[in-house]
């Protein structure tokens, strides 16, 4: 299946590969935590979560994101 003119990429920038992998693992922490009975360690997983979310929206506007200028697509 052929990439179309204009298509965003679906994610695979550096943008989103480190907002996912800073995600995944305060999810990951979180749910570790929760079974822990460890509160105020699910609420730091929270924040770590929400910071993943600001990091890749910041490597987004830094040109990192699917369309951005410093990234390259790789051909497939």
């Amino acid at each position: 299946m052929s990439n179309p003119i204009g298509d965003p990429g679906h994610g695979h920038s550096p943008a989103a590969w480190t907002a996912v992998v800073i995600m995944l693992v305060a999810v990951a922490l979180g749910t570790l935590f929760f079974v822990l009975d460890l509160p105020v360690l699910v609420w730091a997983s929270v924040v770590l979560l929400v910071i993943g979310l600001i990091v890749g929206w910041a490597l987004k506007r830094a040109g990192w994101g699917a369309n951005g200028p410093k990234y390259v697509a790789k051909e497939h």
